[in-house]
């Protein structure tokens, strides 16, 4: 059979299982895709992108705020091109099944990655050979992945593959992040950097210290500001240091409702070939410091990418208009009568955090903290999450398994119950039990408060909690 006539014949049938995605369960979003591959070939997702995309690809990848970010630039860019878009992906099969769904001028598409040979990042950047890559940024998540421990400097490798054989396009990174500014300074040769961050003299994190490694001598690394976790202003004995950002946020004042901000841009443009240079001054809702990375990194890829003339207006519009979406079971505040509840997955160091901060917006009373724990051999995630616990300090902490094993989550939760006024709840592993578990503690609660966040899958658990919780009348 001709290469041309295979393709084709591909192509076709993995277009026609469309349909079937009906009448299949959620984990057959990616038949379309598999049924392609299976046919053609992975080597062949390089002749699909050529035959769907005109003029490239931007990929976005990172451990947090991949999807809410993926789906600004998306919304942003689509002012400027026909797209070709997909979200939520994370394996050659779910990415190859946004290609066939549609055509378009360029292509943007989420790509989580937990390691390297599910994630296979280097096939996918040789294949899909993207313009642009986006980080958001890269901390500890999932240390297992299907089963198998997966250490994180393994994880950092995944992510980083994902842009190693991009040549003459552009990467956009995060500055204040360690392990995404070295993956830039490693591109600098051979493609343009475009870095971002946040450039504030007054404003302190509410976190302890941690100590955070040099990514590239292993040492560790000074801070001078630190704003969210390891993100801040650092410099290592070995020479590497945080760059400049060409796209920083220099002003923030938080005035009740709204945030008042000031972002400074001078980042190079794909088109142009050349610098763009402007002052955005602009109020934002309450949407938290992790969403204000997330707008950065959009803001920058819109500078990069855009063919506008009026690119510095176009972003003005764009967020005057626009509300940032709550991806399923993420974080969100909810009003439940009397209660002010904050729910979401909160399932690595840096996610709870986020989820602490938000939170710490709308209370300024007594509450409690009903805390879903990791896994076993995930211990570094619970550490990280006992910086949060610490920085909250709640009134009362109330602790459930948040994955498979109650054994490990009662293990943990010995660790720090002496620290609260504390109860564990050995509830086995049913979302089902352990849903009507955290509604019973709600309704029972003496709190006005109550933050809901930690481990546990965001559909079948924390958006299925979500939509549980509002519907309940106390």
């Amino acid at each position: 059979m001709g290469v041309n006539f295979k393709f084709f014949i591909a192509k076709t049938l993995g277009q026609l299982a469309f349909p079937i995605l009906k009448i299949m369960p959620t984990g057959g979003k990616s038949f379309p895709g598999l049924v392609y591959l299976n046919m053609a070939g992975k080597e062949s997702l390089h002749d699909l992108a050529k035959s769907q995309i005109d003029q490239g690809s931007i990929l976005i990848t990172g451990t947090n705020g991949k999807t809410t970010t993926t789906t600004m630039i998306i919304n942003i860019l689509s002012k400027d091109f026909n797209l070709a878009t997909s979200v939520g992906n994370n394996t050659i099969y779910a990415l190859t099944t946004g290609l066939l769904h549609n055509k378009g001028q360029m292509g943007v598409f989420e790509y989580g990655i937990r390691d390297i040979q599910h994630g296979t990042p280097d096939l996918i950047c040789d294949q899909i050979q993207p313009i642009g890559v986006v980080y958001t940024n890269i901390s500890r998540e999932h240390t297992q992945v299907a089963g198998v421990k997966n250490p994180f400097k393994d994880y950092v490798r995944a992510k980083t593959l994902l842009s190693e054989s991009m040549h003459d396009g552009v990467l956009i990174t995060n500055a204040d992040d360690p392990n995404t500014t070295f993956i830039g300074t490693n591109k600098e040769k051979d493609n343009h950097v475009v870095y971002y961050g946040f450039e504030l003299d007054d404003y302190v994190d509410i976190f302890d210290e941690e100590s955070v490694k040099c990514p590239n001598c292993d040492g560790e690394l000074t801070y001078t500001k630190k704003y969210f976790g390891q993100r801040g202003d650092y410099t290592c004995s070995c020479g590497f240091k945080r760059p400049e950002p060409n796209v920083k946020l220099t002003k923030f004042v938080q005035d009740n409702n709204k945030y008042i901000i000031t972002i400074d841009v001078d980042a190079y443009n794909y088109h142009k070939k050349d610098s763009i240079k402007y002052t955005l001054d602009m109020e934002l809702p309450v949407i938290g410091m992790h969403n204000l990375y997330n707008c950065l990194a959009t803001i920058a890829t819109y500078t990069v990418f855009s063919t506008s003339e009026n690119i510095k207006e176009n972003i003005l519009d764009f967020f005057r208009e626009y509300e940032i979406p709550v991806p399923p079971g993420r974080f969100e505040i909810l009003k439940v009568g009397d209660k002010t509840i904050g729910v979401g997955q909160g399932d690595n160091g840096d996610a709870l955090k986020v989820n602490a901060l938000l939170m710490k917006n709308y209370i300024d009373d007594e509450f409690e903290f009903i805390y879903t724990t990791p896994d076993t051999n995930e211990e570094e995630i619970f550490e990280d999450h006992c910086l949060s616990i610490k920085a909250l300090n709640p009134d009362k902490l109330v602790v459930l398994p948040g994955r498979v094993s109650s054994e490990t989550a009662e293990t943990y939760y010995n660790q720090i119950k002496d620290n609260y006024d504390s109860e564990f709840y050995p509830v086995e592993f049913d979302f089902e039990k352990r849903i009507d578990k955290v509604i019973e503690l709600i309704k029972n609660s003496q709190y006005k408060n109550i933050i809901i966040s930690g481990c546990g899958e965001e559909i079948i658990f924390w958006d299925e909690l979500k939509n549980k919780i509002k519907q309940l009348n106390l």
